[in-house]
Formats: structure tokens, sequence, C-alpha cells
């Protein structure tokens, strides 16, 4: 199996109902990413996912744009994002300590 199949395999497992777009554009962010060129292909899909969602489908950017600071801001978002990956089907949830990371 090739990084790739590698990583859709991970993000399948990870969210087996996220929609094929918001997939792909996962998928995509993994392997492009040159922080995440080293991970293992499981961290790749899960730093993506969250990263994901974090920015696309959060008010997070809103917050900085606000004046919050990032502690703060993945703080208010931290319920949204959950809920997404419960959408989706995940069975992780991103944790308060993660965020803090």
């Amino acid at each position: 199996m090739n990084r790739q199949e590698a990583i859709e395999s991970a993000v399948r497992i990870l969210a087996p109902r996220i929609p094929r777009h918001e997939f792909e554009a996962v998928r995509d962010h993994a392997l492009g990413s040159r922080g995440l060129h080293t991970a293992s292909p499981e961290t790749a899909a899960w730093l993506s996912l969250t990263a994901y969602i974090r920015h696309r489908l959060t008010d997070y950017d809103s917050l900085l744009d606000e004046g919050y600071d990032v502690e703060s801001a993945r703080f208010f978002v931290l319920d949204d994002m959950n809920a997404i990956l419960d959408t989706w089907g995940s069975p992780r949830r991103v944790q308060a300590e993660d965020e803090a990371e």
C-alpha cells in the first residue's frame, strides 16, 4: 500500500461518513503538507481532518480575527469540531488537551 492509499484508508476509518469533497480536501492536505510528510498515515490523516474541520467548518479563523488567542479560539470551537466528527461517524474526538498542543 502506498502513502496515498494508507492515508485514504486512515481517513475512511476516522470519518467513514465524510462527504466526498471534504474527504478529497483532507486527503490532499495530508499528502501535500510538508509538516506531515514524515508523520504516519494515521497521524497525518487525523491532523489533516481536524485542521480541515477547524478552519473550514467552524468560527475558528473568525475568532482569531476578532483578537482571541489560539488557545481560546480552539476552546470555543471544540464542541463544534466534535459534533462534526460525530456526524461523520468518527470513533475519535478532539480533547481539550489535544488542542492545547
